[in-house]
């Protein structure tokens, strides 16, 4: 009997002349390994191909205090609605002075609208929200500033 154990717990013998357990045995094929190594990760970045022509990127961007990045939607300016009626217009991606873009926007739809438009800027997110459905007038806007 050991010491040190409280009595109400009891320790299960194990017979000497018990050994490991029997273990199913295994094969190690080394056909199948290409299917694992094409899924791990490149160990370096792979050189780019060589082509004749490389594409160039269109004009400049325009010397302005903001930039509003493109999006894989192109121009980044969305409708969106909330609490069920409230129509709003999203410019995203906007970077450096968004409060520049704000004055822009509004100087551009009040002609539109014939009073300036209920605007609201988050600058930490980079997005400026208009009151209203104005995303064609923005997009073409926007293209024609050089976004």
């Amino acid at each position: 009997m050991r010491t040190g154990v409280p009595p109400g717990c009891r320790l299960r013998q194990l017979s000497q002349t018990q050994g490991p357990p029997d273990l199913p045995s295994f094969v190690e094929s080394v056909d199948e390994y290409r299917f694992v190594e094409r899924l791990l990760p490149p160990t370096s970045i792979p050189k780019p191909p060589k082509h004749e022509h490389y594409p160039t990127p269109r004009d400049p961007p325009p010397n302005l205090p903001f930039f509003v990045w493109c999006s894989c939607m192109h121009n980044p300016v969305y409708k969106d609605i909330t609490h069920g009626n409230r129509q709003m217009t999203v410019i995203r991606k906007v970077e450096g002075d968004i409060w520049a873009l704000q004055k822009e926007v509004e100087d551009f739809l009040s002609p539109l609208l014939g009073k300036t438009p209920i605007t609201q800027v988050n600058e930490v997110t980079g997005t400026l929200r208009v009151k209203g459905y104005f995303d064609q007038q923005l997009k073409a806007w926007l293209l024609e500033k050089g976004f």
